[in-house]
């Protein structure tokens, strides 16, 4: 009975034994398994735009990912969507503000419907200059439109740079505010914007950005304005005759993140968006000027688009044709905004 008792006692002994050890390893693998740790910590931005990969906007997008990716320790990923892959720039708002993305690179044009102010940026002839334009950018309109943000669920971490913009059609020359009547334009949204064009006796159709080539094509519109990079990249030249390099209005980007999103993030986190933000947008300044100028000199040397290019004269002819844009956006924009493009004006004015 002895000997019973003492064989019982090892095996019981035993199973406690093992059960200690084997649950106690299982309870360790799973605390320490590098493998889940880098799945929980791993944050994915995903980022929707609608221009091609080869323009300012794209190459930005690109240099903006790596370095995000190098500042977290490959902790956050910036994974891009570009040439409206996955949201087109009529729904890529309502896609960001709803979380089915965390990033957008809107034309500022693109905002003005929801935010009236926004427009200051579509004025014609409002900066004409790539230092007004950084002025305008990174200092009080910038500063003042971006707040105007907060009460949506978008948070804005600043501006990046494309350029001037040019008109193209497949008419005639476009020299003097005259040749625009009776021509038929794709624009992008804005009261400002459609002003622009009834000031010179021109329509316009509001059409998305990657369904302007095809409206060329079929002849639905005569032509459209953009930057040079814009044109050459979506190939816009091979259905329009004429292109004047008119700098009418500068195009760039209001660069937005959820909000939801950006709260959620580590303050780490935050502050590698925040720096390789400024760092891609110096980059973007500086080289948006280098794309666009070494692609018109590629459309001089390949294509068979006409190029003119306005005069001072000329110019000063449009922009009394604007005027009355001017007076039509008193009754939108907010008066703050309106003083500091006049100052900005004022100042490289008499810089030149």
């Amino acid at each position: 009975m002895k000997t019973f008792i003492t064989i019982t006692a090892f095996i019981l002994v035993g199973v406690l034994t093992a059960l200690f050890f084997g649950f106690n390893q299982t309870a360790n693998s799973i605390d320490y398994d590098d493998e889940q740790e880098g799945i929980s910590e791993q944050v994915i931005i995903r980022f929707s735009h609608v221009a091609a990969e080869n323009t300012p906007k794209g190459l930005a997008a690109r240099y903006f990912a790596e370095s995000v990716q190098m500042k977290t320790n490959d902790e956050v990923t910036v994974e891009i969507y570009s040439n409206g892959e996955i949201y087109q720039d009529q729904n890529e708002w309502e896609a960001l503000t709803s979380g089915k993305v965390e990033m957008i690179a809107p034309a500022t044009a693109k905002l003005s419907p929801l935010f009236p102010d926004w427009q200051v940026l579509d004025l014609p002839y409002a900066f004409q200059t790539e230092q007004a334009v950084q002025e305008a950018y990174e200092g009080k309109i910038g500063e003042e439109l971006l707040n105007d943000l907060k009460r949506s669920n978008a948070k804005g971490l600043g501006f990046w740079y494309n350029g001037f913009k040019q008109f193209t059609n497949d008419q005639h020359p476009i020299i003097q505010p005259v040749d625009m009547d009776q021509l038929h334009f794709r624009t992008m949204p804005g009261p400002t914007i459609a002003a622009q064009f009834d000031a010179v006796n021109a329509s316009t159709s509001e059409l998305s950005f990657n369904k302007t080539y095809r409206n060329l094509e079929v002849d639905f519109i005569d032509g459209q304005e953009n930057t040079v990079s814009n044109i050459y990249s979506k190939k816009f030249y091979k259905e329009q005759s004429f292109m004047t390099i008119s700098n009418h209005a500068y195009l760039g980007y209001a660069i937005l993140m959820n909000k939801s999103f950006w709260n959620k993030l580590s303050k780490s986190h935050q502050e590698a968006i925040v720096s390789s933000m400024e760092e891609t947008t110096d980059w973007v300044r500086r080289h948006s000027i280098e794309i666009n100028d070494s692609q018109i000199r590629e459309l001089k040397r390949t294509s068979d688009i006409q190029i003119d290019v306005l005069t001072n004269a000329q110019r000063k002819k449009w922009k009394e044709a604007f005027l009355p844009v001017y007076i039509q956006a008193e009754k939108s924009i907010s008066p703050s905004l309106l003083r500091e493009v006049k100052r900005i004006q004022n100042h490289y004015s008499s810089h030149n």
